[in-house]
């Protein structure tokens, strides 16, 4: 799935993000609002991972939403 319909359908697919990356808060989903950049940033300073992790994280994840 392309990041741009992500972005469109962020509020549909936010809530499988949430059970994927569980220790971000509501406010901070509400703060990435479907940005791909905000999201892998956010998921650096919670967990603690590389820029790279991230995005391979986040990358993993498009795919599983092709599925």
């Amino acid at each position: 799935m392309n990041w741009d319909i992500i972005e469109g359908k962020w509020d549909q697919l936010k809530g499988q993000a949430q059970q994927k990356w569980g220790e971000l808060t509501d406010d901070e989903w509400d703060q990435i609002s479907g940005k791909k950049t905000e999201l892998a940033g956010k998921l650096q300073e919670k967990y603690g991972i590389t820029k790279y992790k991230a995005e391979r994280q986040i990358t993993e994840w498009e795919a599983e939403l092709k599925n």
